[in-house]
């Protein structure tokens, strides 16, 4: 697709025509795009005027003093309050006539559904396309009488005289005056009578009517700024400010329209996050419930509030450097995980198991060890803050005092420790390669090799952060002179932030208190604002915010420059408009960086509309940018098995990464793209401590569209240049992708399925293969039936029922079972009723939906089973009922078959009883076959011909490996007599032609590789023999099973070599079933066996537009993962340009611009690893919380 692809199609543009204007004025459609009375357009400007008018009658009478400013206030407000009970009446009123008069109408269903039919000025479609009204008859009440609030206070709040003692001038006045009413009249009209939609939206759905609330309440925050003012005495702080902001509010509709200003709900998120993260010292939390159902980002913000406060009111400084630095520690902890594991301390290991979380494995490591480590970490903690305390006191700073000499510590142990993370990356600082990365690796075997030295740098590192610097930051902040002045909100901010970052995010406290610490030796003038006004907490909380926000900077200026050049670069990125772009781009370079500075100061994403370089800034919300729950949801398919079964893996192999610090800093926010073949995983950090990480791992899909296989392959070709091609590489040459968005950083060995794809041209289609595929099936089915019978007596021995008389009793059982159980009605249960009737010239021919009817009737009989039947084998199924006549049953599936137009059989004589089997052997019994399996209908000819062709030999052999230890008392010469049973052979025999007749029917003709394939994946179409092979299920599944084994045996024969003997043969058919799994991809089976992690799968494929058969091989093994490190601001600007465009803007378009393959942005990528339903991964994962001891 063309870069010049639309923006927006015709549809689209026409309603975001519609709805911009509706956005920009607080709800009124003055745009509808279909022909209204007049009326329509001014009933909505006078309700729009009408809170001025209710707001003017009050300030006309306090400007002639003939009220007070508040009685001014109460009138107009109380005037609004009226009038938004009125509008909101007339709304219900409307709507109980409207639904009165419809029941007397017919629907016209020509009619647009956005196109109202007005009747009159004030009919009731009039009021309910102007009016909606509410959903809830609270907010009825709350928004009429928040409505009369905002009336009254806006109109204190504009006040002539108020407006002109503030500025002196008569022109500010009036422009301030008449710009603030239209300010409140927009939000107004979105609180009462019509709600705009927001171009700032959050929430896909506004269940409980908050986005009314959002305008109100900005003008409401501006409000209390006055109104403290008002009551303050000499406050010159918030005089200036309300002179400000008097000026900012006349540009609220811009910064509405803008989408800068967040909704509520992200307002609320994003301010408790910044808040805990900058003033408290904790980490950004995840949106996952805590107990009692409370949000944990809430209770988290609530805890550490309390600590800060309650700090104030220590009158020791002694307590409070106790206080502080426990309680510090304490929070650092990953809590929830502590709770979880106290409360599974007294249980058994069987009943942690059954949890409901995948990963408990990750869980059950915290466990008393740790809990002891934690208690002396603590207790030690607390040692050294108290002696130090005691004994050193609190001398003056200077550049010999025992806390410029710990600083001096602190420098060496934050280069010491950025050095060992950067050496463990494939490039340092992301720019230049690193010359003790290991080169050219390709197995774990010579990674493992080659990382050992790496890994004990990893562990030094480990060490270091986790124990040294912790210890030696809590040494410079007890030594801290500050902490003499209690009762001191600033002490009691800084100081309790900084002693919990010491433990939450020890890489970033150590860096700040370095910063603190180098500027105090270099400025020792007392006379200085830094040191005159601020003590070392709130120096440290201004080190660390600044800090945070110049990173973003770069972030956001680097994925700006990226959109900016590859706009022009990238060939398929070049729009007619790039240019142009371009050009203002760089004319307006002073206001882009003004922009960037913006939102990187509201730590806001960047918003690129439609992806284009076009920059606005995106309204403030957390940090992982969707409002769910982590992991809630996913666009599960096929392919989430295999994200399943590896993220386990995966996580074991972060934690050890993220431990080391081979991935480089990792804060809450990171993201990270794995890739493994066809495999793209995107791990998000969300929260981060002392010893654990919380991370969420979604898995994209595998099914690749153009533009998601143009971005994987510069994924590749970014990955293999870094890891692959490394022996070619100069030391310290510089990464060739240096720009993109992707970092790589390490490999990490992680236990997973590799992926092999083959043609089989050559071996299905060799007519030598195929001509020995007969002799081989009658082999390896024989095997698969002496083991089913085998295993059946086995089981029978087991549950008591296989003692005394081994002559008859069994057998008798297995008869009446057969002859016993229910047979459903011919048109439900038959193979070729089922399925000839959707059986078409056009239907696929290698359509799997056959054997999936016949699993679903083997399921349904099997749950069918009545408590008279005796015998019950794990595995078998009964196929009659007692009560049911049997010739009703025939006559049954013979209508069916008329029915169905198919050939009528006269298969009430091929019912007929066989005469009972005499053995040699007493326990011949215990291997023979069901009798209901010897009955198809062959002629006398083909058994003779079955018997030259039986293999005697291997048959023998068979029965020689059998060892019947389960058996008592049994005779040594056992197996003889049962290989000289000929009634026994017989036997199987007819168990063996039967099959053979169901799948090949009666000719010896060699099988095309057409009949191999429909043979495979159990859609041959019907023949006489298939339709009795599937009337028994369990049988039918054991000859495809048995055909399937023989098919891998064929490929493998053919890849590998003959057979030399049966004993291979035999070890060959036992390593499939213990080992593979072979069947089709979309077998429910094949997913269960990718969970239970089987060694090896294999399926059978057919490409028709190529006209080859392909075989697939899935290999469990443990394999190299390629990681990078992606720009976290460039994630969370598409992130944001994603919500405005599909929420606000409707731009639901599968070919739309913004989703387009674009290698540098991964634009592609980032769209599906966004939560749903804006985004599509096959897989997310709850959050993980990844301990890193």
């Amino acid at each position: 697709m063309g870069p010049d692809v639309p923006l927006l199609n015709d549809y689209k543009q026409e309603f975001f025509l519609k709805r911009f204007p509706q956005t920009v004025l607080g709800g009124p459609r003055l745009k509808l795009g279909y022909c209204a009375p007049p009326y329509v357009y001014v009933n909505q400007i006078i309700l729009f005027l009408m809170p001025w008018v209710l707001g003017g009658v009050g300030t006309l009478l306090y400007q002639l003093d003939i009220m007070k400013d508040y009685y001014t206030a109460a009138l107009s407000g109380g005037l609004m309050f009226v009038t938004a009970l009125i509008l909101q009446m007339a709304n219900l009123y409307a709507k109980q006539k409207t639904v009165t008069v419809e029941r007397m109408q017919i629907q016209n269903a020509l009619t647009d559904e956005d196109e109202f039919e007005f009747s009159s000025c004030v009919g009731s479609e009039t009021v309910k396309f102007i009016i909606p009204g509410k959903k809830y008859i609270i907010n009825t009440v709350f928004h009429s009488l928040l409505a009369g609030v905002l009336c009254g206070l806006g109109t204190w709040y504009l006040l002539p005289n108020r407006i002109t003692s503030l500025y002196n001038n008569i022109g500010g006045t009036v422009t301030i005056f008449v710009l603030g009413w239209v300010t409140v009249c927009i939000a107004e009209y979105s609180l009462i009578v019509n709600t705009a939609t927001e171009t700032a939206t959050f929430q896909a759905l506004d269940t409980y009517e908050i986005t009314a609330l959002m305008r109100p309440f900005y003008i409401l925050v501006f409000i209390a700024v006055d109104l403290a003012h008002r009551f303050a005495v000499n406050a010159p702080i918030l005089e200036q400010a309300n002179q400000i902001l008097h000026v900012v509010f006349l540009g609220l509709p811009f910064l509405w329209a803008m989408g800068v200003l967040p909704p509520l709900d992200a307002l609320f998120l994003w301010g408790m996050e910044q808040l805990l993260e900058f003033g408290l010292g904790g980490s950004p939390m995840s949106t996952n419930l805590f107990y009692f159902l409370l949000h944990r980002l809430l209770v988290m913000f609530l805890i550490s509030a309390g600590t800060a406060i309650a700090s104030y009111f220590i009158p020791s400084t002694l307590g409070v450097i106790l206080f502080m630095t426990g309680f510090g520690f304490i929070l650092s902890l990953n809590l929830s995980e502590i709770g979880f594991a106290f409360r599974h301390t007294t249980s058994s290991r069987l009943a942690s198991s059954t949890s409901k979380d995948m990963h408990s494995a990750l869980r059950t490591q915290l466990g008393w060890r740790e809990f002891v480590f934690y208690l002396t970490v603590l207790a030690l903690a607390l040692t050294e803050a108290s002696l130090l305390h005691q004994f050193a006191g609190f001398s003056p700073f200077s550049k010999a005092s025992p806390q410029a000499l710990v600083s001096y510590v602190l420098l060496v142990l934050l280069v010491t420790v950025w050095i060992l993370r950067e050496i463990q990356r494939v490039y340092l600082f992301g720019t230049f390669r690193n010359p003790f990365y290991p080169k050219d690796i390709r197995t774990v075997t010579v990674f493992m090799e080659k990382q050992r030295r790496l890994m004990k740098v990893g562990v030094v590192r480990r060490i270091l952060l986790t124990l040294v610097s912790p210890f030696a930051m809590i040494a410079f902040l007890s030594l801290d002179r500050s902490l003499q002045n209690l009762h001191s909100v600033s002490v009691s901010i800084g100081f309790t932030r900084i002693f919990r970052m010491v433990w939450q995010n020890t890489e970033n406290a150590l860096l700040d208190i370095v910063l603190v610490s180098v500027a105090q030796m270099l400025v020792f003038s007392p006379d200085l604002w830094w040191n005159r006004s601020l003590d070392t907490g709130i120096r440290l909380l201004l080190v660390g915010v600044l800090r945070d926000r110049l990173l973003q900077f770069a972030s956001k200026l680097h994925f700006a420059v990226a959109i900016l050049l590859t706009s022009w670069t990238e060939k398929k990125q070049r729009r007619k408009s790039a240019a142009t772009l371009i050009t203002l781009n760089v004319v307006f370079f002073p206001v882009l960086l003004l922009f960037i500075a913006i939102s990187a100061l509201l730590s806001s994403p960047l918003l690129p509309l439609f992806t284009l370089p076009v920059f606005l800034i995106g309204f403030p919300r957390p940090i992982r940018s969707w409002p769910g729950p982590v992991g809630a949801t996913a666009c599960v398919c096929s392919d989430t098995v295999y994200y399943q079964q590896m993220v386990p893996s995966l996580a074991l192999a972060l934690q050890s990464a993220l431990a080391a610090g081979s991935l480089g800093l990792s804060l809450p926010g990171s993201h990270y793209l794995c890739r493994f073949q066809d495999r793209l995983m995107w791990v998000l950090v969300l929260e981060k401590g002392f010893t654990y990480c919380g991370v969420n791992i979604k898995g994209l899909e595998l099914q690749e569209t153009s533009c998601h296989a143009a971005e994987a392959h510069r994924v590749d070709e970014i990955f293999e240049m870094a890891f692959e091609h490394q022996e070619h590489a100069k030391v310290l040459s510089l990464n060739h992708h240096f720009g993109h968005i992707l970092t790589p950083c390490t490999v990490l060995p992680v236990r997973l399925y590799s992926d092999a794809r083959n043609v089989l041209s050559g071996i299905i289609d060799s007519h030598e293969n195929l001509k020995h595929l007969k002799d081989d099936f009658i082999k390896v089915l024989l095997w698969m039936l002496v083991q089913y019978c085998y295993k059946k007596s086995k089981a029978w021995q087991t549950v008591g029922n296989a003692g005394g008389n081994r002559k008859g009793p069994l057998a008798e059982s297995e008869h009446s079972s057969a002859a016993g159980a229910p047979r459903a009605p011919r048109d439900e249960e038959s193979f070729g009723a089922d399925t000839v009737e959707d059986w078409t010239d056009d239907s696929d021919v290698f359509d799997l939906e056959p054997r999936g009817r016949t699993r679903d009737r083997k399921e349904h009989r099997h749950l069918g089973m009545t408590a008279e039947v005796h015998l019950s084998i794990p595995g078998s199924v009964e196929t009659q009922s007692p009560g049911v006549p049997q010739d009703m049953l025939l006559e049954d599936r013979l209508h069916g078959a008329v029915v169905l137009g198919l050939p009528a059989v006269d298969r009430g004589k091929q019912q007929e009883v066989l005469p009972r089997v005499e053995f040699s052997c007493s326990y011949s019994e215990l291997l023979s076959i069901p009798e209901e399996w010897r009955t198809a209908p062959v002629p006398p000819s083909k058994v003779h011909e079955m018997r030259q062709k039986f293999p005697e030999e291997w048959y023998h052999f068979i029965l020689s490996q059998l060892d019947f230890f389960h058996l008592k008392d049994k005779p040594s010469n056992l197996l003889d007599d049962l290989m000289k049973d000929k009634a026994l052979k017989d036997v199987y025999v007819h168990g063996v032609l039967s099959c053979c007749f169901g799948l090949f029917g009666l000719d010896n003709t060699v099988p095309a590789p057409s009949h191999v394939f429909r043979a495979y994946t159990g859609g041959i179409p019907w023949s006489v023999g298939l339709d009795w092979l599937t009337d028994k299920p369990e049988l039918f599944q054991l000859a495809l099973k048995a055909f399937r084994y023989t098919f891998k045996l064929m490929v493998d024969k053919a890849s590998l070599g003959p057979v030399e003997n049966f004993k291979e043969l035999i070890n060959c058919l036992e390593e499939y079933e213990s080992d593979w799994y072979i069947g089709l991809v979309s077998d429910l089976e094949w997913q269960q066996a990718v969970l239970q992690e089987k060694p090896y799968l294999f399926s059978l494929g057919h490409d028709r537009n190529m006209g080859i058969y392909t075989g697939r091989v899935l290999t469990l093994q443990e394999l190299l993962v390629q990681v990078g490190k992606l720009n976290a601001e460039a994630v969370r600007g598409q992130w944001a340009n994603l919500s405005w465009e599909l929420l606000y803007a409707t731009n639901d378009d599968e070919e739309r611009y913004s989703i387009q393959a674009h290698p540098v942005l991964l634009r592609n990528l980032t769209v599906q690893a966004a939560d749903p339903p804006l985004g599509y991964p096959v897989y997310s994962s709850e959050l993980l919380h990844l301990p890193l001891f």
